[in-house]
Formats: structure tokens, sequence, C-alpha cells
């Protein structure tokens, strides 16, 4: 195939543009901040689980101390029974089995006051433990809303680029000769189109060219359209290809 220098060395602005047309493509696509946001969706149901689980530990608490509420009201209902059974009473048997009762209810009501504050301790502590759960999983929403936000921005960034390097794309292709825009489409399809010979490098797969490759392709008339005997990109040949 023939095509001018002029023509092939705008094959080198396709290849730029379609670098940057994949590049914004993946970024649009599949944000950066996309798989720590997934993460931080399954660490917050785990946090809710927890959560959920440290409130029925509570409630559970809650319950029991409201038991030995009802417990203690009972206790005290029957002392206070008791004790105007007691000063009402000219049995001196009677009496002293109300004493003893009295006295049985007063260590009763001890014992439960004792767990009473021992349940509101523990009320205390899952109190304090649910606070720093629920912390953690406003800590987890924050950053999984910031993350968003900044995701959404480079996606929206990304498709911008995208559309604005379509638009290049469209302008610069439309400048090539058919015949060598469809080549080189059809090699960019599976790889690198186009790429500039520097220095006996391709730069379109960085491989520096064998002796025997240079000198067919310093035998080749300046509009001849050669391919990277590595890769097979078309390669654009400058001052720079150091074939002289």
């Amino acid at each position: 195939m023939k095509a001018s220098p002029t023509d092939q060395r705008r094959l080198l602005d396709l290849a730029t543009l379609d670098v940057t047309l994949r590049a914004a493509d993946h970024a649009r696509k599949n944000p950066a901040q996309a798989q720590r946001v997934q993460e931080l969706l399954v660490q917050r149901q785990a946090q809710s689980v927890e959560l959920t689980r440290l409130l029925g530990a509570r409630d559970d608490l809650a319950a029991e101390l409201s038991r030995i509420e009802s417990d203690v009201a009972v206790v005290d209902a029957r002392a206070a029974r008791d004790t105007e059974l007691l000063a009402a009473t000219s049995s001196a048997k009677d009496a002293q089995g109300l004493e003893h009762e009295i006295a049985s209810l007063a260590k009763r009501k001890n014992d439960l006051e004792e767990a009473e504050l021992e349940i509101m301790e523990r009320i205390e502590a899952a109190e304090s433990e649910i606070a720093a759960q629920e912390a953690l999983i406003a800590a987890t929403n924050d950053e999984g809303a910031r993350l968003s936000a900044e995701g959404k921005a480079a996606v929206e960034s990304a498709a911008a680029t995208y559309d604005g390097a379509s638009r290049d794309r469209d302008a610069v292709a439309a400048t090539v000769p058919a015949d060598l825009l469809a080549m080189y489409d059809r090699l960019a399809a599976r790889g690198n189109g186009a790429g500039l010979l520097r220095q006996r490098t391709c730069e379109g797969c960085r491989m520096v060219l064998a002796g025997s490759d240079l000198h067919r392709l310093a035998q080749a008339a300046e509009d001849d359209v050669v391919t990277c005997p590595e890769c097979g990109c078309i390669l654009v040949r400058t001052e720079e290809s150091g074939l002289s």
C-alpha cells in the first residue's frame, strides 16, 4: 500500500487518541473507587449485623432489669404489708413469724438490688458498645458517600474525555485516505494500529528492531506503508527513525 508521509503521520494522532479513548472508556466503566465502595458495602452489612446483636443483648438486659424491678416492688409491698400486720398483731407467735419474714424479705431485696446494680452496669457497658458500633457504621457510611461522590465525578470526567477524544478522532480520521484508515483500524482492533519508528525502536511495542529489518525498512520508498516485524503495527518513519 502507498500513502504519503503526511497521511502516515496522521495515524500517530489516531493512535494517541485511541490510547486516550481506551483509558477513558476503562475509567468511566471502572472508577478507581468502585472496589473500595463494594468493600465498604460488605463491611457495613457485617457492622449492621453486629449492631443488631448488640441491641438485642442490651434489650435482653433491659428486660431482665425490668423483671428485677418488678420483683423489688413485690418485695416492698409484702414487707409493707407484714410491717402493718406486725404493728397490729397481739400474738407473740405471729409477731415472731412476721419478723422472720420481714428479715427474709430485707435480705431478698438486698440481693435483688445488688443484681439490679450489676445489670445496670452491664447495660451501661452495652450502651457504650452500641455507641462505638454506631460510630463505626457512621464512619463507613461517610467514607462510602465520599468515595461514591468521587467515583461519580471521575466517571463524569472520563466520559467527557471520551466524548472529546471521539470527536477529535472523527476529525482526524476524516483526513486519512479510506484504504489507509481501513488498514489502521483493522490492526488497531487487535493491538496497536500505528507506532513511530524512533531510533530503531518501534514505539508501538517498544522493541528494538533487528539489523536486517532496519535494512529492509531503509530500502522502502518514502510512501510505502510498512509494518513492524515484531507487533505488526504500521511503522511511521521520520528523520528520527535512525535508518540513514
